[in-house]
C-alpha cells in the first residue's frame, strides 16, 4: 500500500499570514489549521510527493526553528478517512456551495453545488482567496453582467472550481495550471459537475496555449507574486471591455498588483477584502493594446 508523508508543525497566530503565504506557494491542495489554547497554530500537511514533502520540512525546520516541524510517512488510506472527519459543506456567498459527494444529501437548498471528491493534488475551497474568487463571480451574475456567450480563463486553475462555477452558469472557457497532476484531478472534478464538455484545460502558464485566444472574462487565483510576474500575460488574454479577477493576493500586496496591472493601461480595480485577503475586480477593462 502506498504512503504519503504527514508534515506537523505549531507556530504562533502573529506568524500565520507569513505562513499562509509560504504554503500557498509550496502546498496546493491546502492544509489543515487547529487553533490551540496558547494563541498558536497546528498545522498538517499530507503529501503524496515525498522529494517535495521532505524539501517542505527542511524549508520549515530553517525557516521557524522553533516551530517543531516533523514528517512521518502514513498509510495512504488514512487521508480518505481524515477529510470524511473534518469536511464540511464550504458556502461561498449566495449563490455556491463546495462539498463531496458523501454530503450531497444534505445540500442546501436553492445554492449552486460544486462537487470536489478530496484528494491530495488540489484543494477544497475552503480557502479564503477561493470564496473571494466566488463571491466576485456570484455578484457579477446577480448584476447580469454574466451571460452562456461569454467565454472564460482561469489561470491556476488547481481543482478547477472557478472554471466548474463558471461553467454551471452557462460559459464556457479554459483552465490552465502548471501542475500536471491537478489537471488530472480538475477533469475528475469536471466530469462529476457534468461540466467537461464546457471546459478546456491545459498544463502550463497563460502563454501556454494559442496566444490568438481572447476571453470575456479572466480569473487568475494564484500569489500576487506571480501576478504581478504574469501581468503582460494575463492582459494579454482579455478581450476588449472585458472583466478580470485576481486573488490570492494578502491585503497589504493589492496595491502593488494592482499597479502592476494600472500600468499597463488598465482601469483603477475595485478591491474586496475579505480577513487578510484582497481580491481585484476590473468589471471592465476598457481597450486593449494588442
Amino acid at each position: 500500500m502506498s504512503k504519503l508523508l504527514k508534515i506537523q508543525f505549531t507556530l504562533p497566530e502573529t506568524e500565520m499570514d507569513e505562513c499562509q503565504v509560504y504554503l500557498s506557494g509550496r502546498v496546493a491542495h491546502g492544509w489543515e489549521e487547529k487553533p490551540q489554547d496558547d494563541d498558536s497554530i497546528f498545522y498538517t500537511i499530507h503529501l503524496e510527493d515525498h522529494p517535495l514533502g521532505s524539501e517542505i520540512v527542511a524549508e520549515i525546520q530553517k525557516r521557524w526553528p522553533d516551530a517543531g516541524c516533523i514528517g512521518e510517512e502514513i498509510e495512504d488510506e488514512n487521508w480518505g478517512l481524515a477529510w470524511k472527519e473534518f469536511f464540511v459543506p464550504v458556502v461561498c456567498g449566495d449563490m455556491f456551495e463546495i462539498l463531496p459527494p458523501w454530503l450531497l444529501e444534505k445540500k442546501t437548498e436553492g445554492l449552486t453545488q460544486i462537487v470536489i471528491e478530496p484528494k491530495m493534488a488540489f484543494g477544497t475551497g475552503g480557502h479564503p482567496t477561493t470564496a473571494l474568487c466566488l463571491e466576485l463571480i456570484s455578484k457579477l451574475s446577480r448584476e447580469g453582467k454574466l451571460n452562456p456567450e461569454m467565454s472564460f480563463f482561469d489561470l491556476g486553475t488547481g481543482s478547477a472550481i472557478l472554471s466548474i462555477a463558471l461553467a454551471k452558469l452557462g460559459l464556457k472557457g479554459t483552465g490552465v495550471d502548471i501542475d500536471p497532476q491537478s489537471i488530472v484531478c480538475a477533469l475528475e472534478n469536471m466530469q462529476n459537475n457534468d461540466v467537461e464538455d464546457d471546459i478546456t484545460l491545459a498544463v502550463g502558464s497563460a502563454d501556454c496555449i494559442d496566444p490568438s485566444l481572447k476571453y470575456d472574462l479572466v480569473v487568475a487565483n494564484i500569489l500576487s507574486g506571480p501576478l504581478i510576474e504574469l501581468s503582460p500575460d494575463v492582459i494579454g488574454r482579455l478581450k476588449e471591455n472585458s472583466i478580470l479577477i485576481l486573488s490570492g493576493i494578502l491585503n497589504e500586496q493589492a496595491e502593488n498588483v494592482a499597479k502592476a496591472y494600472i500600468t499597463k493601461g488598465l482601469p483603477a480595480p475595485e478591491i474586496f477584502i475579505d480577513g487578510e485577503w484582497a481580491g481585484l475586480l476590473w468589471e471592465n477593462t476598457g481597450a486593449i493594446d494588442s
